[in-house]
């Protein structure tokens, strides 16, 4: 159909063109922008063979647009509330519902002792002397909790601290509304100091933000230094442990494929850092207690209850092997018996399913447990040197699959047999237990963990530590005691 005058437009060639303006049509009438693209889409579909003009393809966006608004005001969040509200205040041009909804990650597949990360690094510190040298940023104190909807004049100080982290971009702006943009800010900012990503500032948080920059740019300093005095070769298949991190990576060609949380060593009885080899897995483990743990606390408790080795499943047995009843020992004697407490495998095992042994002095090792209650801690530092593994059936798994006849089906069915198994791994995998609070593995994101042995030299970075950890002096075994 030929086109008759300016005012008329063929939208099977100008199609692009006349959406566009139809969209910017609805969302000026309130509409959100996936409404908006959704009710454009059929138009152009219904209308496309036709030649209209452009009054008329205006008006029937308008027309579309407050159909739609009416149609779906009952249904929106409250965060679209506030986006379609014909009078925003100084909300206006301040809220973006996806900014609050979606936390960028912060999480990277380039392990964290990748030695591309000595770069990224580098580049960080470069940039924390910028920030230094400029006066580094402002403290946030405020008087009431600041979350998403909070109207405060502190909410202005705490944009300009995110703003010089790098965690708010400049175009969102300055005002005293904590809107989408800042909600999404915090967010990013919890991440990359391990905290709970809930956009609130709890006291935490707050700590974490206070800390001064200077004392940032001296840790991420400390900890290039650790990186920089690691193994040149880690290993072509490896396991890290990063203490103040509580979490676990298996690296494959330098790309992570497994991370999970540990729970690690509190700071009177710390995991050791060191860099050794796994060389065995044992399914169903036995747990032999050790003679301090004996007398000191399962005499006295046997005392208390005389059922408390049997409801634990702990037998006993003599220097020959031969098994011991419980009833035939005299608990309240003055020296404790000379027996082998040993807690059978099971699901209430101190190990539960596994135990991962690698060389060491110290008798620690990896393990699973019957408390997984554990990983959902925000402070994961309560063993006694050992480290317990999140979902360390998956890890046992990835350890195994080199090692022939040893496939999860196979691990699963010994593991419901009960039956006390250990593996020599066919090739022992290297492990290296660090202690790295500040590192960099993705370009210009930045991670900080609390300093929890304070070995980083500043007790800003340790104020966080020992809250909710009751100090032990018990051995390393001692949080393996069934209670």
């Amino acid at each position: 159909m030929p086109v008759a005058g300016s005012g008329l437009v063929n939208c099977r060639f100008q199609g692009e063109r006349w959406r566009g303006r139809c969209l910017l049509t609805m969302l000026s009438y309130g509409m959100n922008r996936c409404t908006a693209r959704e009710t454009v889409g059929k138009m152009s579909q219904k209308f496309e063979p036709v030649a209209l003009s452009r009054r008329s393809l205006l008006r029937g966006a308008a027309t579309a647009a407050l159909t739609a608004v009416a149609g779906t005001a009952m249904a929106q969040t409250a965060i679209d509330e506030v986006i379609n509200a014909p009078r925003r205040g100084n909300w206006d041009d301040q809220f973006d519902a996806k900014a609050s909804r979606v936390t960028p990650t912060m999480v990277s597949n380039t392990p964290m002792l990748s030695p591309n990360n000595q770069f990224n690094l580098l580049q960080a510190i470069g940039d924390y002397q910028a920030i230094v040298s400029n006066g580094g940023w402002p403290q946030v104190n405020p008087g009431v909790k600041l979350k998403l909807g909070v109207v405060d004049p502190s909410v202005r100080v705490l944009r300009q601290r995110l703003m010089i982290s790098g965690d708010l971009p400049r175009s969102a702006g300055v005002s005293d509304s904590f809107d989408s943009y800042v909600d999404g800010a915090v967010k990013r900012f919890q991440a990359r100091h391990g905290l709970p990503e809930d956009g609130v500032l709890g006291e935490f948080t707050l700590k974490a933000l206070n800390v001064s920059a200077d004392v940032r740019l001296m840790q991420l300093n400390t900890n290039l230094k650790r990186l920089q005095e690691m193994p040149t070769e880690l290993g072509r298949r490896y396991v890290t442990v990063n203490i103040p991190a509580a979490y676990i990576e298996a690296v494959e060609n330098d790309r992570v494929a497994l991370r999970t949380n540990a729970v690690v060593g509190r700071k009177d009885r710390p995991t050791h850092a060191i860099s050794s080899k796994i060389y065995e897995v044992i399914l169903n483990p036995y747990w032999t207690a050790p003679r301090s743990i004996v007398e000191k606390d399962i005499v006295p408790l046997m005392r208390k209850d005389p059922t408390y080795l049997t409801r634990n499943s702990i037998r006993l047995f003599d220097g020959k092997g031969n098994e011991v009843a419980p009833e035939t020992v005299d608990w309240h004697a003055e020296k404790a018996p000379n027996l082998m407490f040993r807690q059978d495998p099971g699901k209430i095992n101190a190990m539960a399913s596994t135990k991962i042994n690698f060389h060491n002095p110290n008798n620690e090792y990896m393990h699973d447990t019957p408390q997984q209650g554990l990983f959902n801690k925000l402070m994961r530092f309560e063993s006694s040197g050992c480290m317990r593994v999140q979902n360390v059936r998956d890890l046992t798994t990835w350890l195994l699959k080199e090692t022939p006849g040893w496939d999860r089906q196979r691990m699963e069915q010994v593991i419901a047999s009960r039956v006390n198994t250990p593996i020599t791994l066919a090739e022992e995998v290297p492990v290296h237990i660090v202690y790295i609070s500040a590192w960099s593995a993705k370009d210009r994101v930045v991670q900080f963990r609390d300093d929890i042995y304070e070995m980083d030299g500043a007790t800003e970075l340790a104020l966080q530590t020992n809250y909710v950890v009751e100090p032990s002096s018990g051995s390393i075994e001692s949080d393996l005691l069934p209670q």
